[in-house]
């Protein structure tokens, strides 16, 4: 097994499409069960979103065979959640081992056929509008996703809005033929990645894969068309008011889609600006030379299968505009300093490289996590066990040279939300 912290995995692949992908665990008396599909925001249309997210909350109202999911999933010790991003929407199960029958009876059942049901369609409805409502609308800048993603991006590209959707009446008026249609053209074993992890043997997985899964049909999976990102060509600038407690800065900067030198580049610029107490932000911005300014200052990206976002984010501690001004340029004078290889130090480098390391070695330690991980790695195509290594592999002047691309040569967005 190589170094000795590689993960044992293991393939199969149905003759529907469905891969599996396994890997045994003799260390729990549990098993996990995740099912990740390859649909989310991106494949909905300008005039109809939220369809992804509210299809989380439907594929647990029931299916052909199975009235209550939960309900048979709880009768043999286990729980189930789910969530839905821009690319995927994903399914998970936990459960002891010995009852792993139960999670493949019931995922099989529902990529099935849904229990297309009027009720189970305005329970759901009901309960994806309210969730809109609370974390959109009622929470501290809950919206700022809105922002951000409509000034990033150009109004027909399906990362324009976030997945949750563009507005509530989105959902509330979706029927149930629109539901049939979304089913039938995503939900298939041929668009779905099979991942089980925990003490259940290959061979057993296997068989019940083949059990549940085989009988199930190909479908005819809608194409996906992206369009360019249609990213901003001069940098833009935009304030917004609500009820929240302190100002924020969000700078939104285009980087690279998923997979590629570029995208791992800006992943580390973001880990040097801000992972852990002693990254640049918090050193310099938060405890540092600008004390006082900022309450809090992070780095992060917004990882996507096409071109995605890079953001810098502040919460300022004063509402009066030098000191926000102040914050912005602060931000991008710590930014643009990594454009400089010479600013990147060794030790500094081997540092976020190896909390890059560990974060992902615990990440992997829990069943479950190492089920999702898996299930992703599957679809990308990529050796769990070589991630490390990759990162590893990637030269301080690459990551400067990104740094150099993003905050020296790109147009960018600054969204500003100040107290009402």
């Amino acid at each position: 097994m190589g170094d000795g912290h590689n993960i044992p995995v293991r393939h199969h692949t149905l003759a529907n499409g469905l891969r599996m992908v396994h890997s045994y665990d003799p260390t729990t008396a549990m098993a996990a069960v995740n099912i990740l599909y390859n649909v989310g925001s991106r494949d909905e249309s300008r005039h109809r979103t939220g369809m992804a997210h509210l299809f989380e909350h439907l594929m647990f109202g029931g299916s052909a065979n199975v009235p209550s999911f939960d309900g048979e999933l709880e009768n043999a010790g286990g729980k189930s959640n789910a969530w839905t991003s821009p690319d995927f929407t994903n399914f998970y199960d936990t459960l002891p081992a010995q009852n792993i029958a139960t999670a493949f009876h019931i995922e099989s059942d529902r990529m099935l056929a849904l229990d297309f049901s009027e009720r189970s369609l305005e329970v759901q409805r009901g309960v994806v509008i309210e969730e809109f409502k609370q974390t959109c609308l009622n929470r501290p800048y809950g919206d700022i996703s809105h922002h951000l993603r409509r000034l990033a991006y150009a109004e027909n590209h399906p990362y324009a809005w976030p997945t949750i959707g563009l507005e509530p009446e989105h959902i509330a008026s979706v029927t149930l033929d629109d539901v049939k249609s979304w089913f039938y053209s995503h939900y298939a074993p041929d668009n779905a990645i099979l991942s089980v992890t925990g003490r259940v043997e290959f061979d057993r997985a296997v068989e019940l894969a083949e059990r549940w899964f085989a009988d199930i049909p190909r479908r005819n999976i809608q194409p996906r068309r992206i369009p360019a990102p249609g990213f901003p060509r001069e940098s833009i600038v935009e304030t917004v008011y609500g009820r929240v407690p302190q100002p924020m800065v969000v700078m939104a900067f285009p980087m690279d889609s998923y997979g590629t030198e570029r995208y791992y580049a800006a992943d580390t610029v973001t880990d040097l600006l801000a992972a852990g107490r002693a990254s640049r932000f918090v050193r310099r911005l938060v405890y540092g030379p600008a004390e006082g300014i900022f309450a809090s200052a992070d780095a992060s990206i917004i990882g996507s299968e096409h071109e995605g976002l890079l953001l810098l984010t502040a919460r300022v501690a004063d509402n009066d505009d030098s000191t926000i001004s102040r914050a912005c340029e602060l931000l991008l004078a710590e930014a643009r300093a990594i454009a400089d290889p010479a600013n990147i130090g060794k030790r500094e480098y081997e540092r976020t490289i190896n909390n890059f390391e560990a974060t992902f070695r615990f990440g992997n330690i829990d069943y479950l996590s190492k089920a999702t991980n898996l299930a992703l790695a599957e679809y990308h195509g990529e050796d769990i066990n070589a991630t490390v290594a990759a990162r590893r592999s990637l030269r301080p002047e690459a990551v400067a040279a990104e740094a150099d691309r993003l905050f020296n040569r790109t147009p960018f967005v600054t969204l500003v939300y100040r107290p009402r």
